[in-house]
């Protein structure tokens, strides 16, 4: 069973997500806030494959359990729900680990494509977790497997959207590849969102493997074109 939880404090909203998830084939289970989402996350014994919480929550808000459950997962698809007015929220969400937002108000349609595309990531990746061979570029090794990289010999802690770029780079080295062919490969064909997601997964990936972030030597932008590897 595709296991969500949600994390809204409007019951109203919360009601009318889980009704759609629902209809789609999803098991919910809701929290109205984010302390008790995490209450639930820790002592579920089904575990959770995709978590959708809102941003603004009395108490812990989304950005603060967004926080807490990358330290205890990278395997955990987690979308944000945002005010259409709340730009930054979108891109902190994003760099504290959510691997997509939705912005309210939102049709069901939206959502649920955004839901069952991030669904489709976290699958295959588990799926791809009982085989395959590593990928070497330079000091780095991406592990299929165990759907992490290394570099020189010390892991490093991958979201399933960070792999997948990874992987695709790992795939084209030294070539230049476009936003739009990232948002493709990596979020599909059919999804809502814009091309400065791929943006902020960049610098989120820059943060965690260049020595020095702002002055990246490994994954280092083409102007007017996109990103790239540099395998050397």
């Amino acid at each position: 069973m595709k296991r969500i939880l949600i994390v809204e404090d409007e019951a109203a909203i919360r009601e009318f997500e889980a009704i759609n998830l629902n209809r789609a084939g999803y098991e919910t289970v809701e929290a109205g806030s984010g302390e008790e989402a995490l209450e639930i996350f820790d002592g579920d014994a089904k575990g959770f494959d995709i978590a959708l919480i809102d941003v603004m929550m009395p108490g812990m808000d989304g950005f603060a359990l967004v926080k807490e459950l990358r330290k205890r997962t990278s395997s955990l698809g987690i979308i944000m729900v945002t005010a259409k007015s709340q730009e930054m929220d979108k891109i902190s969400g994003l760099m504290l680990g959510a691997d997509d937002y939705v912005t309210k108000p939102f049709s069901p349609t939206e959502l649920l494509a955004r839901i069952d595309s991030l669904y489709r990531r976290v699958y295959q990746s588990a799926a791809s977790k009982t085989g395959g061979n590593d990928l070497t570029s330079g000091e780095f090794t991406l592990d299929l497997r165990r759907r992490t990289l290394q570099k020189n010999g010390k892991n490093i802690e991958l979201t399933q959207v960070e792999f997948q770029i990874m992987e695709y780079f790992f795939t084209s080295p030294d070539t230049p590849i476009s936003r739009r062919d990232i948002l493709k490969k990596v979020w599909g064909d059919n999804y809502f969102g814009e091309e400065k997601i791929v943006d902020v997964n960049i610098r989120r990936l820059r943060m965690k493997i260049e020595d020095n972030p702002s002055d990246p030597r490994y994954l280092v932008t083409v102007w007017g074109m996109g990103y790239k590897w540099n395998s050397v």
